[in-house]
């Protein structure tokens, strides 16, 4: 399993946008599989072969693993220069009339803004149903707004709301959701542990 993570991030020597750097390697890592045990072996496998693609990989762990995996990678990786602010926080609360809530969330590495927005699936309890990332932020706000109304929600309880959807899909991993709320689970994950700093 790690091999296909360490070849699906084969180019992050050259990427130098941080948050096509987060995408990568999100998206290498297959649903369900990713434990410590999974993150120890991936950090060795890098660590022992030392190369301007481990190094990389190294660094990509640092910034974007939360919790003891990213110790372990911020204790072996060069050292990592870390922008990633979060911003603003809607959401639109169409749970009486659709079943759903949805949060746009805002974020920065520098100056360079994206958003994500995530479906809550309120009828299935509470579920997170779909997650995407997007640098297109005023689209995302028109279309969002075009759902419903938008209302500001203060950063920390969006992703309070947002740990609790992924803590409920955790709790029922034969639940099909969108492939996005897989892809894209690392970098909330990142998100939702800067939010509560």
């Amino acid at each position: 399993m790690q091999d296909a993570v360490v070849r699906a991030c084969r180019d992050l020597p050259q990427t130098t946008d941080p948050l096509e750097v987060e995408l990568t390697l999100s998206s290498a890592v297959p649903p369900g599989v990713a434990d410590e045990k999974f993150w120890v072996e991936l950090i060795d496998h890098a660590v022992s072969l030392p190369s301007r693609r481990n190094a990389a990989l190294l660094r990509a762990m640092a910034v974007l693993l939360t919790g003891r995996p990213g110790e372990w990678a911020v204790a072996f990786a060069p050292p990592v220069v870390d922008s990633l602010s979060v911003r603003g926080s809607w959401i639109c609360d169409r749970s009486l009339d659709a079943g759903y809530l949805a949060l746009l969330c805002t974020y920065a590495h520098g100056d360079d803004e994206h958003a994500m927005v995530f479906l809550i699936d309120e009828v299935a309890g509470g579920v997170i149903r779909n997650a995407f990332v997007t640098r297109d932020v005023v689209v995302a706000t028109d279309r969002m707004s075009g759902q419903g109304a938008l209302e500001p929600i203060n950063p920390e309880a969006a992703h309070w709301l947002l740990a609790k959807s992924y803590h409920r899909l955790d709790r029922r991993p034969g639940l099909a959701v969108d492939p996005e709320v897989h892809r894209t689970r690392l970098i909330a994950n990142r998100r939702i542990a800067l939010a509560f700093g």
